[in-house]
């Protein structure tokens, strides 16, 4: 991401989540990372400065039950017991290693991470105010014992039933267990479109796909509702 770009939408987000305090009061903060533009509307930093953009539906789902705290690096998660990243640029060295320490430390994580990004953007091919088109996490995957695999060929265009859930993605990868993992434990769903990690004292839940979270303006309901049921299982459900 364009760091000038980065530090208008960070310091936007931060005055969001001042303007929406007393909604957010007392609810756990949510450190998220993401080069999707659920913080701000891309391509259109007047309407961020103006205050005209009404926010994206993934931000707003978020703030329901926490108080998301955009982040630039994973090494500013500090003592914050939630993480979601949501299709990340590629992580520096320091970056999977604070986030390897983190997690098996008691943090809880929840990974969006698309093999082939369906997204439109308003930013062409190589601009790095884009979101990032594939998923670069290898370092911190391999770790964990996992690979995350992509064939065009077999990839469905709507959605994949996982268990009781119906996920809608758009050209899905898959997860497969290398067996190398430290320390770690992964079991794959039956389409092996998520993982369950059970690493060290914390957990992480994987989705290989990041369809559901793309459409900021008009999202199917059943993004909703998969979104919903993805944050129960990293998080666990809100408090009644």
């Amino acid at each position: 991401m364009n760091v000038v770009f980065a530090g208008i939408a960070l310091a936007l987000a931060g005055c969001d989540a001042q303007q929406a305090a007393p909604a957010t009061a007392g609810r756990p903060e949510l450190a998220v990372m993401t080069s999707l533009p659920i913080f701000w509307a891309e391509g259109d930093v007047g309407a961020m400065l103006s205050g005209d953009h009404a926010g994206h539906w993934v931000k707003q789902a978020l703030e329901s039950r926490f108080r998301p705290v955009p982040v630039d690096r994973l090494t500013q998660i500090g003592d914050r017991d939630f993480l979601l990243l949501a299709q990340p640029r590629a992580l520096a060295g320091d970056e999977n290693v604070a986030l390897d320490d983190w997690v098996r430390g008691g943090g809880h994580a929840l990974f969006l991470a698309d093999p082939m990004l369906t997204a439109h953007s308003e930013y062409g091919l190589g601009d790095a105010r884009a979101p990032q088109p594939v998923a670069l996490l290898s370092p911190i995957l391999a770790r964990w014992g996992l690979e995350l695999t992509f064939d065009p060929a077999s990839s469905p265009n709507n959605g994949v039933s996982d268990g009781p859930l119906a996920i809608p993605v758009r050209m899905a990868g898959r997860w497969r267990l290398t067996g190398g993992g430290h320390e770690s434990r992964c079991k794959l769903s039956e389409n092996a479109l998520v993982a369950h990690c059970q690493i060290g004292a914390g957990t992480v839940l994987l989705l290989a796909d990041a369809a559901l979270v793309e459409d900021g303006d008009h999202p199917d309901e059943s993004a909703r509702a998969a979104l919903e049921k993805l944050l129960d299982s990293a998080f666990g459900a809100p408090d009644a």
